[in-house]
């Protein structure tokens, strides 16, 4: 309708650009917004405010002569011009009704773009350190990047959602001799577990697997373990010291059996993660693997690539990336002294092999601690020859979770946190993936179980989908009468649906496709997340004050036909947020 709206007014320009009222070179951007108080119609535009200075003329005597070189339309009943000169439109009912016979046409389809039909975009999410299970603040970015891959989609993009699997590095490392030493332990060894090492009940289920494969293969002594070692913090020591002391011990002591115990712990908590995901909803096309950027030769092409632009230098035996003379604070380093790349040397290889592959935009999603990584990234971007502007970083706060009204602490290294199957399995993977998203990604969020388990109008997602279930409920009803919804008589009748409450939601209804769009674009699910519960809200109103299984035919099926689209644009909103549309609840 909005494109209507604007056509008609491009006509009406036309017509005084013919007439000698505006100047022939103007090139005006046609706005046309929703209104906020149907009082003031359906749609308004401000265009003879933007005109006016050009046109030299009064903004509501400008207005007034659009309308009045406005062409007829069926769908506009009439123009008032408002305030300083917005010039606001009245649709006519069967024009405003129209979109609940395109709902029920549509299907699934309603408010979606033709598929493929836009660029080709790349979401990388989670991405979290194979360490240890997901937990509830992975979650947030879990849901968060899901859904924006999903409303993409939506909107015609052609979407490639990637995982990029962190399977290198110090992190590994220490969860690597974790297991080992937890490993020793199940052998009866006596050990003083490092501080800095993972805690988790999950290092020890490892462990288990390892000496059940292995047996006492893997065995050393621990006086050769720990001789000689660096004192842990607890002992006066320092527990970083401490714990890469151990990772050069057991890879000595283990040769190529190291990575025995390596990939256990990898292959162990990713099987995991995948299988997590997978059941929240979180599918990917891609899983990249942070060590075939070494193996494939991507980290050397990359800083050959900028040796050669002359962006490296050395300074006291490293090597540094000029990112200041890119905006950045400081340069960095991506090779050390010892011939060790940089976990930003593998970053900028990382997003190398990203644009390499063609995207059009690459859309990685972050928690909000990465925020000064963001300026280093682009500017190798940009020295490496590429558009910064195509990444796009989008931030996610971490979220706190209370229970019973007291904060539940959280640490991933000592164990002490809740999963994200944990929280799945307390309150449904529904009430998490709608949670997650009902406030913008960069925003603090408190998660209150005890509210996501409500069965009550408090609790969102159960008051969204008991409007869905509602709507099923009448059909049933209706059938167990004896009777049945005709889609057609409702869709003729559609006029004697005259109140208040029925225009409003038609309204509601007809804002779906805009919103949807605007959602994905703008990478803001919680648009739509607050548009299905406002427009479950005008549907539970509407339900309250009417009666649906009445004796009047026409008006019985004109309320199950409207009801019907409500449910349809239910349903297609909610699988968006990867939420279940149930029938009964």
């Amino acid at each position: 309708m909005k494109e209507l709206i604007a056509q008609l007014i491009e006509s009406a320009l036309e017509t005084l650009v013919a007439d000698g009222t505006l100047p022939a070179e103007i090139q005006p951007k046609i706005m046309v917004e929703n209104t906020r108080d149907k009082a003031h119609g359906d749609f308004a535009s401000n265009i003879a405010l933007t005109l006016a200075k050009p046109a030299r003329c009064n903004p509501r005597e400008l207005a007034q002569k659009l309308c009045d070189a406005l062409p007829a339309s069926d769908s506009i009943a009439k123009t008032e011009i408002a305030g300083p000169g917005f010039i606001n439109f009245f649709l006519t009912q069967a024009s405003a009704y129209a979109v609940i016979g395109d709902i029920l046409e549509q299907g699934e389809q309603f408010g979606r773009a033709a598929k493929n039909s836009g660029p080709r975009v790349q979401v990388e999410f989670v991405s979290a350190n194979p360490t240890g299970p997901l937990h509830v603040g992975h979650g947030r970015g879990a849901a968060y990047g899901a859904t924006v891959a999903d409303l993409l989609d939506a909107a015609g993009v052609q979407v490639e959602r990637e995982y990029y699997v962190n399977d290198a590095g110090r992190q590994m490392n220490i969860l690597a001799v974790s297991i080992w030493l937890r490993y020793l332990e199940l052998l009866g060894a006596e050990i003083a577990f490092p501080s800095n090492g993972y805690q988790g009940h999950y290092i020890r289920d490892i462990a288990h697997d390892l000496e059940k494969s292995f047996g006492t293969r893997l065995s050393r002594p621990v006086d050769e373990v720990f001789a000689d070692i660096v004192p842990d913090e607890p002992a006066g020591g320092d527990k970083e010291a401490h714990i890469d002391a151990l990772i050069e011990r057991a890879q000595h002591l283990l040769g190529a059996d190291y990575e025995q115990v390596f990939d256990a712990g990898l292959n162990s908590i990713l099987s995991d993660i995948r299988e997590d995901l997978g059941e929240f909803g979180a599918e990917y096309q891609v899983w990249f693997s942070e060590r075939s950027l070494t193996s494939n030769g991507d980290v050397e092409k990359a800083l050959n690539l900028l040796q050669e632009k002359g962006y490296l230098y050395e300074q006291d035996g490293n090597l540094w990336f000029r990112s200041t003379d890119f905006g950045d604070d400081k340069d960095r380093v991506v090779k050390r002294a010892n011939g060790q790349t940089t976990y930003f040397a593998s970053d900028i290889a990382y997003h190398m092999n990203k644009f390499e592959r063609g995207f059009d935009q690459v859309i990685n999603i972050w928690g909000a601690d990465h925020h000064g990584y963001i300026t280093r990234v682009k500017a190798a971007i940009q020295a490496l020859g590429y558009d910064p502007d195509k990444l796009v970083v989008k931030l996610v706060q971490f979220a706190i979770l209370y229970r019973g009204g007291e904060r539940v602490p959280m640490s991933t290294r000592s164990g002490s946190f809740v999963t994200l199957r944990e929280l799945r399995e307390e309150v449904g993977a529904d009430a998490c993936r709608f949670f997650y998203v009902t406030r913008k990604a960069d925003q603090h969020m408190d998660f209150d179980l005890d509210l996501a388990k409500s069965e009550s109008k408090d609790n969102p997602v159960y008051y969204i989908q008991y409007a869905h279930a509602r709507v099923c409920s009448m059909m049933r009803k209706l059938e167990e009468q004896g009777q049945a919804w005709d889609q057609a008589a409702g869709l003729q009748h559609l006029a004697r649906l005259d109140t208040d409450a029925e225009k409003d939601l038609v309204s509601t209804l007809g804002k779906y496709p805009e919103l949807l769009k605007n959602a994905a674009l703008n990478h803001e699910p919680h648009l739509l997340a607050n548009y299905l519960r406002d427009l479950a809200g005008d549907f539970h109103t509407y339900y309250n004050a009417h009666k649906m299984l009445i004796d009047d035919a026409e008006l019985r099926n004109a309320r199950l036909t409207l009801s019907a689209a409500v449910r349809q644009v239910l349903a297609n909103g909610l699988k968006l947020l990867g939420v279940s549309a149930p029938e009964q609840m």
